[in-house]
């Protein structure tokens, strides 16, 4: 890996990462706010990566560019980058994230990888395929970020980040559904469709029906077993790592909300943020004290 700038110059790269998951991502920015002063650009690095990497699909017109974008930043991973990496700011802070902290680098490749998919307009095949995709994304996002809080222990959380990244995952890929099909895009596994006669058209077309409603509450469902399975987990969890977890609190007022539409292409207006940060406050609060 390339030699990084002093710490004192990476300050910009920070600041940076934080206006960016700020104005992206506000349930990770906020659940940042949970971690001790010392973790909480580091986690907002991750998270940055995270937006990154999942925005690329946006700033392409056709999936060959947006694979070049996504092998640039298998490069900056693996210390094959081309050009001055440090001068992205992003890159420069995740690589002193994972240099700091001795944090793998599969997890992140992996990540990348899962997003080949966005670049596409081929249809999810199976629920397992759509489980892996929130491990290696939210999931993974999660697990880096316990072990960032975990000072360098082992968390083993590794089974929490798997259903809570996937709790959360399907939850956000739910309330995007027809903004993903709008762009042709289908995540819902294409073996729930076929089961209630469904084709690919229809819905990239948003065409709201029962059987389409009987989808939708499926994988209501299935992220609600994820987050209740998440929930489990939390409690015993090694509350060091509270603020790698903090955006499940999300999963479950948007959910009820979601499951009571009658057209799913249409999401309701998301829970207020006041309800959001209370209902992260009390889960920092339990998960704290486990």
């Amino acid at each position: 890996m390339a030699p990084l700038p002093p710490p004192e110059a990476l300050a910009p790269a920070y600041a940076h990462c934080d206006q960016l998951v700020r104005d992206g991502d506000k349930d990770r920015w906020l659940a940042a706010l949970f971690a001790p002063a010392e973790c909480r650009g580091d986690l907002l690095a991750l998270a940055a990566f995270n937006l990154e990497i999942a925005s690329v699909r946006d700033r392409v017109s056709e999936p060959l560019p947006g694979e070049v974008r996504l092998q640039w930043w298998r490069d900056v991973l693996t210390g094959e980058g081309r050009g001055d990496v440090s001068s992205h700011p992003v890159a420069a802070a995740v690589l002193d994230v994972v240099g700091r902290h001795n944090l793998p680098i599969k997890p992140l490749m992996d990540l990348i990888e899962a997003r080949v998919f966005d670049l596409y307009d081929d249809p999810m095949p199976s629920v397992a395929d759509l489980e892996g995709y929130g491990g290696e994304t939210s999931g993974a996002l999660m697990q880096m970020g316990a072990l960032v809080l975990a000072g360098g222990d082992d968390p083993r959380t590794g089974e929490l980040a798997g259903h809570a990244g996937m709790a959360y995952a399907l939850t956000g890929l739910l309330r995007s559904l027809g903004l993903h099909a709008s762009r042709g895009q289908v995540f819902i596994p294409a073996e729930m469709l076929a089961a209630e006669g469904i084709a690919r058209d229809d819905v990239v077309a948003g065409r709201s029906s029962t059987a389409i409603l009987r989808v939708r509450d499926a994988m209501v469902a299935m992220a609600t077993r994820h987050a209740a399975a998440a929930e489990t987990l939390a409690r015993s969890a090694d509350r060091r790592t509270v603020a790698a977890f903090v955006p499940l609190a999300t999963v479950m007022p948007r959910l009820k909300r979601l499951g009571a539409v009658e057209n799913p292409f249409v999401p309701p207006p998301d829970v207020s943020q006041w309800r959001l940060q209370w209902a992260m406050w009390r889960f920092a609060r339990r998960f704290g004290r486990a």
